[in-house]
């Protein structure tokens, strides 16, 4: 990109996405305080050249082409396309490297330092990413502060990953990386109502695991309602996004992310607002949903709000629990996504009592136990001893365990006798060598067996501390930091997933294993500030 167009999109009128034929429009107004440019997603704008190249596999990783930045107007370079018309694979990878320019390759690897923790110290400048303003016609979304990247493919900012890389920040000492974060992700809820998936255009039709209010959190662990109280009016626009579709829904009936249950009590579930192939998936999506034989539209819905979940993809989604074809997400009213939406009516709760809104705190607090006694009446199997995720259209719980049986005790919505039949489940079912083991089954998906992943283990850890059983929450601590060691010691990378039945390297799922990693390092720096003792390898004994 030349210096004269970075310059030409420095400032620009604020814009906004309206839906048009199930196409995105960029709507420009002028306003005081102009923001960059929303572009449409890369789908949009290059139309069938997008479609060859992402069909053709140009590149290994689809995300490539998503992430380039076009050298000219889409237009100019349809044009070209149009003209020169490439027929080979060959062909249309030289014009692609002509007309973009390709996403750096990852420069997160450094020699080994003499700690684990010395090395993720150092990967911390290196996963940094300053504010700029994204290039023109860029997927990139705009946000005022510098962030952290996970690494590897993903050379932008995600939202529930982002907690769990803050969990680490904090403890190393870099309290204003944490707060820059806060800000840019009020940012996106101030900008599109919601903070999306990820910080790049193609994300923008769904969020994550709703973790903003744990962010806060960490900003003050004295007093987080403090800083509940501060954004307040952001939280609640949050929330609002997550409960939108909910008035006047009957029970059995489902609206975006909002589903009324039996009883006509409103639970959540996982959503996309497009039903078109993800961008950064495109060729894997197409070509699953023509094996399938289902309605592409469904199929592709399905698969985004696997994406939204964060546990993209998992036997908990798929309606024979084995075949990605069967992928049934708007179905699932999941457990953990019920529990951190308690968590957040109950942090609005507080924010609202510490501006002496009694009103509203009453409101929230009521929504929270409301939400807690449909949680106990739908996902709770007392005969199993442990959390489900339910079936809103066979109202039935899908009996299958999984780590996120946890997150009821994570945000404190269990009682004393259900965290103890979590607590022995897990024991006996759930803890592996290397950690928490992710579901129990082996599906070759990388949200399933064998693999685990940091954010589980930090539920499952601090689930466990809250409800008085230490003796597991530290042998769990313990496993995952060993195999975190181990893997290091060998391949001198923190990657994102690990293989916990077998203390070795994850694998599985749509892309080669990643590392870096941005909650890798997070939630094991901060598992080594909260039992010390494990800094030193002698006693990180995976037993």
């Amino acid at each position: 990109m030349t210096m004269h167009s970075r310059n030409a999109v420095r400032r620009r009128p604020a814009c906004r996405v309206a839906a048009l034929g199930g196409l995105l429009a960029v709507l420009c107004a002028t306003t005081a305080a102009a923001t960059p440019t929303l572009y449409p997603t890369p789908r949009e704008l290059f139309g069938p050249l997008f479609v060859r190249v992402q069909m053709a596999a140009v590149f290994p990783d689809g995300k490539t082409f998503v992430d380039a930045v076009p050298k000219a107007a889409p237009a100019v370079i349809l044009q070209r396309f149009r003209t020169r018309n490439p027929r080979t694979r060959a062909a249309l990878a030289r014009f692609v490297n002509r007309n973009f320019i390709l996403p750096a390759p990852d420069r997160t690897r450094v020699p080994k330092s003499t700690t684990l923790q010395e090395h993720i110290a150092t990967l911390w400048p290196l996963l940094t990413r300053p504010s700029i303003v994204p290039p023109m016609y860029s997927s990139l979304l705009y946000v005022p502060k510098p962030y952290i990247i996970p690494g590897g493919r993903f050379r932008e900012f995600y939202y529930w990953d982002s907690y769990f890389t803050m969990l680490g920040l904090i403890p190393d000492g870099r309290m204003a990386s944490a707060r820059n974060m806060v800000d840019d992700f009020s940012y996106l809820i101030r900008t599109y109502g919601h903070i999306p998936n990820g910080t790049r255009t193609y994300y923008l039709s769904r969020s994550q695991p709703p973790v903003y209010y744990l962010m806060l959190g960490l900003l003050d662990a004295h007093d987080p309602a403090h800083e509940w109280a501060k954004h307040l009016a952001l939280l609640r626009r949050e929330y609002a996004y997550w409960m939108r579709g909910a008035t006047g829904l009957r029970p059995g009936q489902a609206r975006r992310n909002v589903v009324a249950m039996p009883d006509g009590t409103v639970l959540n579930r996982y959503w996309s607002s497009a039903d078109t192939p993800r961008d950064e998936s495109y060729r894997a999506d197409v070509l699953l949903a023509r094996a399938s034989g289902r309605p592409p539209a469904r199929l592709y819905r399905n698969l985004r709000a696997a994406a939204e979940s964060g546990w993209d993809f998992s036997s908990r989604w798929l309606g024979d629990r084995r075949h990605l074809a069967t992928i049934d997400t708007t179905h699932i009213v999941p457990i953990d996504l019920n529990s951190l939406l308690y968590g957040m009516e109950r942090a609005i709760a507080g924010g609202c009592a510490e501006q002496r809104d009694l009103a509203c705190s009453r409101r929230f607090a009521a929504l929270a136990q409301r939400r807690k006694r449909a949680i106990d009446t739908y996902l709770w199997d007392r005969r199993l001893g442990y959390y489900e995720d339910y079936d809103w259209r066979t109202r039935q719980r899908t009996h299958e365990l999984s780590a996120a049986t946890l997150y009821p005790l994570f945000v404190g919505l269990s009682n004393a006798r259900q965290a103890q039949a979590v607590a022995t489940v897990t024991r006996t079912r759930l803890l592996q060598l290397g950690g928490i083991v992710t579901t129990t089954l082996v599906t070759g998906q990388q949200w399933d067996a064998p693999n685990g992943w940091a954010p589980l283990q930090w539920i499952a850890v601090q689930g466990l501390r809250r409800y008085h059983h230490p003796g597991l929450a530290y042998r769990i601590a313990r496993r995952w930091v060993s195999t975190v060691r181990r893997v290091y010691q060998h391949t001198g990378k923190l990657v994102e997933k690990y293989n916990v039945e077998r203390d070795m390297p994850g694998g599985g799922g749509e892309y080669p294993l990643q590392d870096g990693f941005g909650w890798t390092n997070g939630v094991t720096q901060a598992l080594l500030t909260l039992y010390p003792r494990l800094q030193h390898p002698s006693s990180g004994g995976a037993h």
